[in-house]
């Protein structure tokens, strides 16, 4: 799957992000289950779905993506925390791409509720 067919999801939510970890675009899925809107998030550090106990281990898995450019959690099922707008953590599967663009990464991911919709 590449960055563009992601922008194209609608049955799951979808983050997509730069080579700084800042997001680009959400899609409208991501709006119901986080309670951000677009206009909301965009612009704002990935960590900000991310509860702050996994902060560390996402930059730390980043910045080793970054430094490197070998995957090792990249385009696999991944079960992750993740967190609302108002707070509410809940377990996840992120499938994470990353596609580089004009010498840069752009980072795309899918991240599906595995409990009941937040």
């Amino acid at each position: 799957m590449t960055v563009d067919e992601l922008r194209r999801e609608t049955g799951v939510p979808v983050v997509i992000a730069d080579h700084q970890g800042v997001i680009l675009y959400v899609n409208e899925r991501l709006e119901r289950v986080f309670g951000w809107s677009a206009s909301e998030i965009v612009g704002k550090p990935l960590t900000i779905l991310i509860p702050t106990n996994m902060h560390d281990a996402h930059h730390l898995g980043f910045s080793r993506f970054l430094t490197t450019g070998k995957p090792t959690l990249l385009n696999q099922p991944l079960k992750l925390k993740a967190i609302t707008k108002e707070g509410e953590v809940f377990d996840a599967e992120h499938c994470i791409i990353a596609e580089e663009r004009q010498g840069q990464w752009v980072f795309g991911a899918t991240i599906r509720p595995l409990d009941q919709q937040p």
